[in-house]
């Protein structure tokens, strides 16, 4: 007898690859951006919660910029082939898919950071408080 699991059978390997495979293209961790931070970053990190969260602790080398202030205007600080890294709170938090959604509207490439900040706290990193 099946169980909830089973009920509904597993995808397909091939079906399984391409949609993991395209995960990869959406999201990144937060060992790989730490990883990315030591060696020289090639991306721009924004840490999308309220300036306040920010203040009291964020991943070192984030910028803050809450996911509502996301507007062109802000973003043409930047060359359209900047990448972006987007995080908030964790996965409890929809925020960082809030802005990873208004950076693609304005046709920036971007990457959600999954866990966020409690994702960064659980892998052992330290938060910085420091601009």
């Amino acid at each position: 007898m099946p169980t909830a699991v089973t009920a509904i059978a597993p995808a397909e390997s091939a079906a399984a690859r391409a949609y993991f495979a395209a995960s990869f293209t959406f999201e990144t961790d937060c060992w790989d951006v730490h990883a990315s931070l030591a060696e020289g970053a090639d991306f721009v990190l924004l840490d999308v919660r309220s300036p306040a969260l920010f203040a009291k602790g964020h991943v070192p080398g984030a910028i803050s910029l809450p996911h509502g202030k996301i507007i062109a205007s802000k973003m043409a600080a930047w060359s359209a082939e900047t990448v972006f890294v987007v995080y908030c709170a964790g996965p409890h938090c929809n925020g960082a898919a809030r802005a990873a959604l208004r950076l693609a509207d304005l046709g920036r490439p971007v990457k959600l950071m999954a866990g966020g900040v409690t994702g960064w706290i659980d892998e052992g990193f330290a938060l910085t408080s420091k601009g």
